[in-house]
């Protein structure tokens, strides 16, 4: 019993570091960022810093302001949106209500494969297939909104697919069976029954798709084009945060360096202010 007990306090303390250290790695890399982040854009001012349009860390004076990228990262994830979350819920209610059980675990495993696939490769896809395919169909060079909105709308599926089927399949049997005997059709009992029981899950698996779109940077870069400008169109090219970022962190210095860490401070206010949004959404579906 001695041993058991000794056990038990030991699993606990481990249990009990592991969580702490968790809690100080997100802390420690709140204080990096910030830190570095505050002295830039006290230097360049806040207000010019984010609705500033010109980024010319070259220029004498040195100018940084990331209006139009702030823009650019809100187009590209609104496109992801518009074309990840349909066909993610969809997919998600076809995998867990309609999907025969002989070919399920195949489907399963196609969307465990996207999620596991390196964002550079789906970058190469962008490359060699989307914007070849917008180059000659549409207006522009093909590097546009719509190429990058593509690639990321992609890349969120199995984000939303696997956390929205969950959810689903949790909603109690009990639901769809009362909804039948009441004459609902299968269709009806899955999105008017199932898929509102299955709100809170649903939601979760759509922030957290938004958060990669808003946070990926390899596959943007590469179908994006990289433009500094306020784009006019989805066929435009575009310049999200992350994209500044890792284009310009390699060689830049002193006050350029600070402002490109104050970038990323911004872009982690976002996820903060969606992850915010998140537990107030499933607070609300909980009260």
């Amino acid at each position: 019993m001695r041993k058991k007990a000794i056990l038990e306090k030991g699993s606990k303390l481990f249990f009990f570091l592991c969580a702490l250290f968790s809690i100080g790695a997100v802390l420690f890399i709140c204080y990096f960022i910030f830190a570095n982040a505050i002295p830039a854009i006290q230097q360049v001012g806040l207000w010019e810093f984010l609705s500033g349009n010109s980024w010319q860390p070259n220029n004498v004076p040195q100018e940084f302001g990331i209006f139009n990228m702030i823009v650019g990262s809100v187009y590209v994830t609104a496109g992801a949106i518009v074309i990840g979350v349909p066909i993610g819920l969809l997919g998600a209610i076809y995998l867990a209500k309609f999907c025969p059980k002989r070919i399920y675990p195949a489907l399963k495993q196609a969307v465990s494969l996207l999620a596991g696939i390196p964002s550079i490769i789906y970058g190469f896809f962008g490359m060699m297939v989307i914007v070849p395919f917008i180059l000659e169909n549409f207006e522009g060079n093909g590097n546009s909104v719509l190429a990058a909105s593509i690639v990321l709308g992609i890349m969120i599926l199995p984000t939303i697919i696997s956390i929205s089927e969950t959810s689903l399949r949790a909603v109690p049997k009990s639901y769809e069976e009362g909804a039948l005997a009441l004459g609902a059709t299968r269709e009806e009992s899955a999105f008017k029954v199932i898929l509102p029981a299955a709100k809170s899950g649903v939601v979760t698996s759509i922030v957290l798709g938004i958060g990669r779109a808003i946070g990926e940077t390899m596959a943007v870069v590469m179908v994006a084009g990289n433009s500094n400008i306020l784009p006019s169109s989805i066929f435009k090219s575009v310049r999200t945060l992350t994209a500044n970022i890792v284009l310009e962190m390699s060689y830049a210095s002193g006050l350029h360096y600070d402002a490109l860490i104050a970038t990323g401070a911004v872009l982690f206010v976002f996820i903060l202010l969606l992850n915010m949004a998140l537990g107030l959404l499933t607070s609300k579906k909980r009260a």
